[in-house]
């Protein structure tokens, strides 16, 4: 019962935590507001921390458009469980439309089958002319209709078909899409969570090296105050676009959260990783960025990076937090640069942020 009522306390506690964060910042109490603002609060969430904390205006307020773009990013449901739930459920009910006319169908040969074998020994027995013709009209009428079946089964099953394949395609769609990034197309937080363990289980059994890099675009939030969010989101997609045509093979890219990026380098060792990072880093800065809106020059973007490599034994949070804080150590070390756990200025101890 204490722990019941200390879970309680503590919860309400937090409860009035994200309360008084909506009224500071004008948002309207709504659930999912509030959903956002109570993830805020707990302090778990760095990646939603960070991104809130940027959108975030002089004024200390925060555009509903923006919470509601955090929000999705960050605490929607990645999988549209009910969406996938209804498809399946359609695809079965066709399936079972198929087995139901395959069944009728079935039923009408078997009939058929009959109809033949009846007018065979008809056939034999007939002493007649008149006879033959009667027996000759019926199995054109059998004939015939065993025809019009086969045609409307065809029809059937062709329709069936079609409709499958578009709902196994709406399926798919829907099975990207929980897995990528909406705005820069790239896999999402949820994906590289699930890549990153398969990753390390595969580099432990293989007994191969395994090397994660983590970055971000520096000075963003400067970036996003002066030119707006239109435009830093077309940095977003510019960075996975250099970030993808420099990866090969396995490797793999992911927005971790904001204007972090996250890459998983297979079979690769700490040295080939770094190089990896620069050739990352060169990519980006050698682009030129122009406002669409007015072909305004915004100059260059430049980028840091932290790499690390995986330690069999080890937990991935702690490898993920060796990583974040080589990428600390670059920014403090003036940004544009990479920098890996075996450098001689990097503290692993640091609580990266």
């Amino acid at each position: 019962m204490v722990s019941n009522s200390s879970e309680y306390e503590k919860s309400l506690a937090q409860a009035h935590k994200a309360m008084a964060l909506m009224v500071e910042r004008r948002c309207p109490a709504t659930p999912q507001n509030f959903e956002l603002w109570y993830n805020y609060s707990m302090g778990h969430n760095r990646a939603l921390m960070a991104e809130v904390d940027r959108a975030v205006g002089d004024e200390g307020t925060l555009p509903q458009t923006v919470a509601d773009k955090i929000y999705d990013e960050n605490l929607a449901p990645p999988l549209d469980t009910e969406t996938v739930t209804k498809v399946s459920q359609q695809v079965s009910g066709e399936l079972e439309q198929v087995i139901t006319t395959l069944g009728v169908a079935q039923g009408q040969t078997s009939d058929y089958g009959r109809s033949l074998g009846s007018a065979s020994e008809e056939l034999v027995g007939a002493s007649d002319s008149t006879n033959v013709q009667d027996i000759v009209s019926r199995l054109l009428e059998s004939t015939q209709a065993m025809q019009d079946h086969n045609r409307a089964l065809e029809e059937r099953l062709n329709t069936s078909q079609e409709q499958i394949a578009e709902l196994n395609q709406n399926l798919e769609t829907v099975r990207f899409e929980s897995r990528n990034d909406q705005l820069t197309g790239i896999a999402n937080r949820k994906a590289f969570d699930e890549t990153i363990k398969t990753m390390s289980g595969a580099a432990i059994e293989d007994e191969q090296e395994l090397c994660l890099l983590m970055g971000d675009i520096d000075r963003f939030k400067k970036f996003n105050d002066t030119y707006g969010h239109q435009t830093g989101d077309q940095v977003l997609r510019l960075v996975a676009t250099c970030m993808t045509s420099v990866l090969k093979g396995q490797d793999f890219a992911a927005r971790y959260g904001g204007e972090e990026f996250v890459v998983l380098l297979p079979d690769t060792s700490l040295q080939a990783a770094i190089t990896v990072a620069n050739h990352i880093r060169k990519t980006v800065l050698t682009k030129k960025l122009v406002k669409k809106s007015t072909g305004e020059d915004l100059g260059n973007v430049t980028m840091s990076f932290g790499a690390a490599k995986f330690r069999p034994g080890e937990g991935i949070d702690t490898w993920i937090h060796r990583a974040d804080a080589c990428l600390y150590a670059a920014k403090g070390a003036g940004r544009n640069q990479v920098k890996c756990e075996t450098d001689p200025d990097i503290d692993l101890d640091i609580n990266a942020a």
